[in-house]
C-alpha cells in the first residue's frame, strides 16, 4: 500500500484540496488554499514540503 499525505497550508496549517504520494516530486506549485485563500509557491520531495516563496501582502478589500 502507497504512503499518501494531505498537503497542509503553510499560512493556516490546514488541509488543502491535493493529496500526494511517496514518490511525488512537484517543483516552483502554487499551492492554493480554498481556507485562508492565500496562494503560496511550494515544492514537494518525498513528502517534505518546502515553501519556494512567500505570499505578498494583500490589500484589504470591503
Amino acid at each position: 500500500m502507497e504512503l499518501t499525505q494531505w498537503i497542509l497550508c503553510p499560512v493556516c496549517n490546514n488541509k488543502t484540496r491535493l493529496k500526494i504520494r511517496k514518490d511525488t516530486i512537484i517543483k516552483n506549485f502554487p499551492l492554493y488554499c480554498p481556507k485562508c485563500k492565500t496562494e503560496t509557491l511550494i515544492s514537494v520531495l518525498q513528502l517534505n514540503t518546502f515553501i519556494e516563496k512567500e505570499p505578498d501582502a494583500q490589500t484589504q478589500s470591503r
